[in-house]
């Protein structure tokens, strides 16, 4: 079962026992966060899709601490004035894991999507429109050389 949550503008496919870094929230290790703005639920019967959001789902995580992300470097330079700033920036995440995903009316949507295991219906050779049959190699006529074409055109004095 996995669901796809919205988290401050940000979309996340998350899935029972996943670990994620989001925005960062006030929230110490330990505490719950609900999410309910969850735009998809998927289960083995199909797909629950929501306009916007699916109606009384929710997925829980539990907060696992504050993290940094990777340094980045911001450089200004300004030519001909011997100016130059180097400055760096870590942003903030906090680190959730995710417990449970509900959905308490799960009506899925039929999947018309063939199983990977079920057999294949190919169209027999026979029945190809034309058209998309391959071309075969048509041997290329010889072109009249350029100067064949010079000797024919009158000359000039």
């Amino acid at each position: 079962m996995y669901a796809i949550i919205d988290n401050s503008g940000q979309q996340h496919r998350v899935e029972e026992g996943q670990e994620l870094e989001i925005d960062l929230h006030e929230a110490s290790a330990g505490d719950e966060i609900v999410f309910d703005r969850v735009l998809l639920v998927s289960a083995e019967g199909g797909v629950q899709l929501g306009q916007p959001t699916v109606d009384g789902a929710a997925v829980v995580a539990v907060v696992l601490g504050a993290s940094q992300g990777p340094k980045l470097v911001v450089q200004k330079f300004r030519k001909r004035k011997n100016s130059r700033r180097k400055t760096g920036h870590r942003q903030m995440f906090t680190r959730v894991r995710i417990d449970s995903i509900t959905s308490p009316d799960f009506e899925p949507v039929a999947d018309d999507t063939p199983a990977e295991d079920a057999p294949v219906e190919d169209a027999p050779v026979e029945d190809a429109p034309v058209e998309d049959a391959p071309v075969e190699d048509a041997p290329v006529e010889d072109a009249p050389e350029p100067e064949a074409a010079a000797e024919d055109a009158p000359e000039e004095d």
